[in-house]
């Protein structure tokens, strides 16, 4: 009898091990990781799973991955991307370790530039009582500023496809200001990096209401401008003289 009950005891033991084992893995939620993606989703920014950092590599089977942790997972990601919070429940709980991008362009637009010039003109925008909407941060060097998408302009002659010049592949080829909007996406936070302690945050909350993007565009353009400016002056004081 004993020998019986220990048994089922066992095999119970082991069932109530794997349920416990299987839940963290769904719920987990660290830092208030789920919050945080459901704050932004009800802010109207669509979410998508994407890569994660697996070291300093990338969660993707891609070899030399060009942009590690910080790509969609499907191929379908502008058609994934979604607001639904039970959606990104389900996503965020099956999927602890992903990231997520939002896909620009459709409910906002996303002006990334270099993380010095976006702090100073951050500071600048707050001084002259500017409405600021949620500002994003990020360890390898750029600060997101979120705001409302153009829409789609009546001559599209005025418009252009993101992967022309901001695409999140081309970052380290422009350094300067990129407008992520029809058909590019972010990073969005909270994220992981490749590398120990690299991640985007919040500066500013996804509770901050998204402002027109031209409200923000000439503080930003005159900060990249003027640290481009400095930049140039410094590596051409770094160049060795010739004779």
């Amino acid at each position: 009898m004993s020998a019986d009950f220990g048994g089922r005891g066992g095999l119970q033991g082991k069932i109530s091990q794997w349920l416990r084992g299987r839940r963290p893995k769904e719920a987990a939620d660290d830092g208030g990781r789920e919050a945080l993606l459901l704050a932004a989703a009800d802010a109207g920014l669509p979410l998508a799973p994407a890569a994660h950092p697996v070291g300093y590599m990338c969660s993707c089977d891609r070899v030399g991955c060009p942009t590690p942790a910080r790509h969609p997972i499907s191929f379908a990601w502008q058609t994934q991307s979604t607001t639904d919070r039970a959606q990104i429940e389900r996503w965020a709980r099956h999927q602890p370790q992903a990231n997520f991008i939002t896909a620009t362009g459709m409910m906002h637009d996303v002006l990334d530039v270099p993380l010095r010039a976006g702090r100073a003109a951050l500071e600048r925008l707050l001084g002259s009582d500017v409405e600021v909407g949620p500002v994003a941060e990020s360890d390898d060097g750029r600060m997101l500023f979120f705001t409302l998408t153009r829409g789609t302009p009546e001559d599209e002659d005025e418009w252009w496809p993101c992967e022309l010049d901001c695409h999140p592949e081309t970052m380290d080829e422009h350094p300067g200001l990129r407008w992520h909007c029809r058909g590019s996406y972010v990073l969005v936070p909270p994220a992981r990096l490749p590398g120990e302690h690299q991640a985007v945050r919040w500066v500013r909350g996804p509770e901050h209401p998204l402002p027109e993007p031209l409200t923000l565009l000439e503080a930003l353009t005159d900060a990249c401008a003027r640290y481009a400016a400095e930049d140039s002056d410094h590596a051409d004081a770094a160049w060795p003289l010739r004779h």
